[in-house]
């Protein structure tokens, strides 16, 4: 009896146990599918979204120069941000600009090439193996317009002068000594002509005077037998001597005779910079003046922050980076030939393309221009973006718009962010997947803002800005008619 009843416990007791293993069983493997799936969100939701830490969005006190911008054998030169921790400059200037004058300057700019287009269309102005130079470049904030600056040689002996470089101007302008008139504060000694054996100024009969129509400049006259230009920036301007000296980009890239602007009276908003250098596509623009050596190829890679350099290189790479470009049509616009017009014809949100009519963007059409900081979208395009970057955003607490942006975001209470992926398309099927900094721009972390504006209406034209080409190893093949992208430019 008592043999029986023992029996009858030990397989109960066995058969609890077996009950109890067979849940635990069951319920590991649906744990193991649950987490399966969350793996699978998880991972597409990586794909769809940039996951951003608003630390990483703060201001950074540590200078991090990039690799290549110290490359020995691109014979780069070494430059800075203006405002960062790597600049000279935070001791000539230590304020830089705020968000709020950088934001209206850039307004500024984009009515100054508006203004250049409506002109043109008044018929008043017009808007093989390879060798290479490289110049890192520095991120500025604005001065008068441009994001990006760069550091070359004027005159015999060679005297460093500080310049903004823009793809969207076509001429190269400096401040000089004595000045006539007046001239702002800059970070280099000025550019003193009668110091230098190699300079002249050209003359008013010159074929080369009468170039200055065609290029960003105009001619305002002559003084002295000697050739006057005169160029404007909606508030900002440069008047003087057209001039040739010798051009230092490396030690190894000496040009002489090299056409720019003697600015004896000059007026910019911010200081800083001594001038600009002219990357458009006249014939008084650096590419065409070196085209006999560089065949009018030059790239550049802008810094994803302040802290960072990028470069900017002159010639075909030569490289393993150049493998890795894919290439757009940019052909000349008879209408306006300085600029750098792209064929865009599609955005996509968090991997869904946007049910945007490519009618739309070719209407008015697209340039890429370094000198412009926040691209500018048709008003149609601009809707359909925005309306889908706010359903993957509905997490996060909306704030007031801020300047020229209407969706704005309060992230003072979160360690990081999903931000849904941003590319744009072109044609001949090539893609800007934008760096999350591209797409979001950083006040403060009670401030941060969908990097776009909206055009009035489709019939304005759209620029793609510095902030969207954030990282990017962007290619200009002028000789070829196109432009080329490649993500992680900088790096």
């Amino acid at each position: 009896m008592r043999a029986s009843l023992m029996a009858t416990l030990i397989s109960t007791i066995s058969l609890l146990r077996f009950l109890l293993f067979a849940s635990l069983l069951s319920l590991e493997k649906r744990g193991f599918a649950f987490e399966g799936r969350l793996s699978s969100e998880t991972h597409h939701l990586h794909q769809t979204h940039h996951k951003v830490h608003v630390s990483s969005l703060m201001p950074s006190t540590i200078c991090s120069p990039s690799p290549k911008g110290h490359d020995k054998k691109r014979t780069s030169l070494e430059v800075v941000h203006k405002h960062g921790p790597c600049s000279k400059l935070k001791h000539h200037k230590p304020n830089p600009p705020s968000h709020a004058e950088i934001l209206a300057q850039d307004e500024s700019r984009f009515a100054s090439i508006q203004s250049r287009l409506a002109k043109t269309l008044a018929g008043q102005s017009y808007l093989k193996p390879r060798t290479k130079a490289t110049l890192p470049t520095k991120s500025v904030g604005i001065l008068g317009s441009g994001n990006y600056m760069v550091t070359v040689g004027l005159g015999s002996p060679k005297k460093d002068v500080t310049l903004i470089f823009d793809t969207g101007s076509d001429f190269t302008w400096t401040q000089c000594q004595p000045c006539f008139v007046s001239c702002y504060n800059q970070q280099d000694p000025m550019f003193d002509p009668s110091a230098s054996l190699s300079y002249a100024n050209i003359s008013c009969s010159s074929p080369s005077c009468h170039k200055l129509a065609s290029s960003t400049a105009t001619v305002s006259g002559c003084l002295n037998s000697s050739c006057v230009y005169g160029v404007g920036y909606i508030n900002s301007f440069s008047f003087g001597f057209f001039a040739k000296d010798k051009l230092t980009l490396t030690p190894r890239d000496v040009f002489d005779d090299f056409h720019f602007g003697c600015g004896q009276y000059n007026r910019s908003p911010f200081d800083g910079s001594a001038g600009f250098l002219g990357l458009g596509r006249s014939p008084l623009s650096l590419p065409s003046q070196t085209a006999q050596k560089y065949d009018k190829v030059f790239s550049y890679c802008l810094p994803s922050s302040d802290s960072l350099t990028g470069y900017l290189t002159f010639g075909s790479r030569g490289d393993e980076d150049s493998k890795q470009v894919k290439y757009t049509p940019s052909p000349v616009n008879p209408d306006y030939p300085s600029f750098y017009f792209l064929g865009m014809e599609g955005i996509s949100v968090a991997g869904e393309r946007l049910a945007i009519p490519t009618s739309v963007f070719s209407e008015a059409g697209t340039l890429i221009a370094s000198g412009a900081v926040i691209s500018r979208l048709p008003g149609t395009a601009y809707s359909a973006l925005r309306k889908a970057f706010m359903e993957q955003m509905a997490n996060y607490t909306r704030i007031d718009g801020v300047s020229i942006f209407d969706t704005c975001y309060d992230f003072s209470e979160q360690e990081y962010v999903m931000v849904p992926r941003v590319v744009l398309y072109f044609r001949d099927d090539v893609e800007m997947d934008l760096h999350g900094l591209g797409i979001i721009y950083f006040l403060n972390p009670s401030q941060v803002c969908l990097a776009f504006a909206g055009n009035i209406d489709d019939s304005v034209v759209s620029v793609i800005g510095s902030v969207q080409q954030r990282t990017f190893h962007v290619v200009y093949d002028d000789a070829q008619g196109r432009v080329g992208f490649a993500t992680e430019g900088c790096n």
